[in-house]
């Protein structure tokens, strides 16, 4: 039984058919768009050879989110949630075949990627807020921290296997064939959501233009624990996110081999992996506002220790564990926002989430780019992570509530105003 504990609990697969099918279409279609992910930073870098242009491509994802992220949630607080996703990922579909185009043809300039890109990720800041009101419709309360850990082991699973793959592929029959891959793949999610009930926002529906968008803002204002709990990702992301650095710290210890590449963000899969799997050791614990900060230091520390490895093999260790820390602390901060979020606010808080979720790492890429540009990758490294620690630690000691934020207190019950 002690065993049996600590493994990640499979009940929402067993108990929601709809779960389970949106959970198996969004897995494979997280494996595409990893493996996209690896050959947009490699075509890039064959490019450029610069680790500021690498960088740029986060920032390519990350500009449409923090635009786009907050309307586009006001308007998933209006509209039939399932019907809204299934039109954003079609749009993400379209825009890979795009890629696979101009990867075949070859004749696209390094900005013209990046604009493709950033496209793309327009129709992620749409589809991602209406992804993340599912899970509290589709499973019951004593669910949700399970759900929230299989979902982050189907995006670890596609994240351990798509890197790797997606350099074998680009290395081999080039990088066109990795975004044709990845297209193919949103025939799956999209297969996924058709099976789910309409997903209307409920009685309450978000009040129309910028209204709403302030209503969720004020929701954010006046819940110290959600805000907290956001700020520390935000701070640690935007502070000491390494992927921007991958193809120079591959040059450094694998001379820039691109079957290589993928094992940087391999390693950090398989730290997820298996946290994922042993999720029940922390999910469990009542306390995950603590469990996000201790997560969240931990992915600190293994950096800096990631910056300072001398050996590469010894390097990619502490990217298991930096992988590790991050499902840990991602897991406990989606329990901590979900638990105190009502129903009708699901779609702007989920909006906020996928801002500092997505768009934090991307500026933390840049932010690396330009500072291993100016100095080393190693310095970039290391500073990064020691921000982090500095920053968590603020955080924690400044949050009471996020300290003492307790699975068997009762959600937030805050209205969205007049």
């Amino acid at each position: 039984m002690g065993l049996r504990r600590t493994l990640i609990d499979v009940a929402p697969l067993r108990s929601s058919p709809p779960f389970r099918r949106l959970w198996i279409g969004q897995t494979l279609s997280g494996f595409g768009s990893q493996m996209t992910l690896v050959a947009v930073m490699f075509q890039v870098w064959q490019m450029t050879k610069s680790p500021t242009w690498t960088g740029a491509v986060g920032l390519a994802q990350a500009i449409p989110l923090v635009a786009l992220g907050l309307w586009a949630g006001s308007l998933v607080d209006r509209v039939d949630r399932r019907a809204f996703y299934l039109l954003t990922t079609g749009g993400q579909a379209v825009c890979s075949l795009l890629l696979a185009l101009q990867g075949f043809l070859g004749h696209v300039p390094a900005a013209g990627v990046l604009g493709l890109v950033a496209l793309q990720s327009c129709f992620v800041a749409g589809g991602g807020p209406a992804s993340r009101t599912f899970i509290p419709r589709l499973l019951p309360t004593h669910q949700l921290a399970a759900g929230l850990a299989l979902r982050r082991v189907a995006f670890q699973g596609a994240m351990l296997l798509g890197p790797a793959l997606g350099g074998l592929i680009a290395g081999g029959l080039g990088v066109g064939a990795c975004y044709l891959i990845d297209a193919v793949t949103f025939v799956a999610a999209f297969h996924g959501a058709l099976g789910l009930p309409p997903m209307h926002p409920g009685d309450a529906p978000a009040r129309p233009g910028l209204r709403g968008v302030l209503d969720g803002l004020a929701f954010l204002g006046r819940t110290p624990v959600i805000r907290a709990a956001l700020l520390t990702d935000l701070a640690t992301t935007v502070l000491s996110m390494p992927i921007s650095l991958f193809p120079l710290i591959n040059g450094e210890r694998f001379d820039g081999n691109p079957r290589t590449l993928g094992l940087f963000l391999t390693a950090i899969a398989v730290g997820g992996v298996a946290a994922s799997l042993f999720s029940g050791t922390f999910t469990r614990v009542p306390r995950p506002g603590l469990i996000m900060l201790g997560g969240s230091a931990a992915w600190g520390a293994a950096l800096t220790m990631f910056g300072m490895a001398a050996n590469p093999w010894a390097g990619l260790v502490f990217l298991v564990i930096a992988g590790a820390a991050d499902t840990v602390s991602v897991v406990s901060r989606s329990t901590v926002v979900q638990m105190h979020t009502p129903q009708e606010l699901l779609g702007r808080v989920g909006a906020a989430e996928l801002i500092v979720g997505q768009a934090g790492p991307d500026i933390g890429n840049m932010r690396a780019g330009l500072v291993a540009d100016a100095t080393s990758g190693t310095a970039a490294l290391v500073s990064g992570g020691l921000l982090c620690l500095g920053a968590v630690a603020t955080v924690g000691a400044t949050t009471a509530q996020l300290r003492g934020s307790c699975t068997s207190a009762p959600a937030h019950a805050a209205s969205v105003g007049p």
